[in-house]
């Protein structure tokens, strides 16, 4: 059982370093008018932490957040910027809070550091196995306070319902932007 789980993350690894986007390849947008964003690693809520799906788990939030980046950058909600560089605050905060997500003044920091006007932080809570839900939180760095916030509920723990929450948050904030160009802002 514990091999078939390793080698189940290990080729779900391979799919997200070969499914992952370079930063290069995401459309250049052509709107000035779009905002910076940068997008922090997803972080996981849950209460069960159980040790045979936590490799599972890890590749399902690394996989979520190439996602995210890339379909925000693809629909031109956001104009995407690479948080790479903050990467050694970003774990410097983290061993100071228990999730970024709860700390505005992390995702200002983050967002001081990068130069842009938005962070977003996204995170899961997963109630069960059945049960789970994937959040994000915009914060306006220059304003110093969230902006948005928006939840999508997830059943099943399997990259599927995964990828189809991730897909369906983005499509719902471009859809509704289609109608409120402030909408998500």
């Amino acid at each position: 059982m514990k091999r078939r789980v390793w080698i189940e993350c290990v080729s779900s690894a391979a799919l997200v370093l070969a499914w992952r986007p370079a930063r290069s390849q995401w459309p250049a947008s052509n709107s000035s008018s779009l905002r910076s964003l940068a997008v922090l690693d997803f972080e996981l809520e849950d209460d069960h932490d159980n040790p045979l799906t936590k490799p599972a788990q890890d590749v399902r939030l690394a996989r979520a957040g190439a996602q995210l980046r890339a379909e925000l950058a693809a629909r031109q909600l956001y104009r995407v910027v690479d948080e790479t560089p903050s990467a050694p605050l970003q774990l410097r905060l983290r061993s100071q809070q228990a999730f970024l997500y709860r700390c505005d003044d992390c995702a200002e920091q983050v967002g001081v550091l990068l130069g842009v006007e938005l962070v977003m932080t996204p995170w899961v809570q997963k109630v069960s196995e059945l049960i789970l839900n994937l959040n994000v939180q915009i914060h306006d760095v220059r304003a110093n306070k969230t902006a948005f916030t928006k939840s999508v509920d997830m059943r099943g723990n399997n990259d599927e319902s995964w990828t189809r929450a991730v897909s369906y948050l983005v499509r719902d904030i471009a859809e509704r932007r289609e109608r409120n160009p402030r909408y998500g802002q």
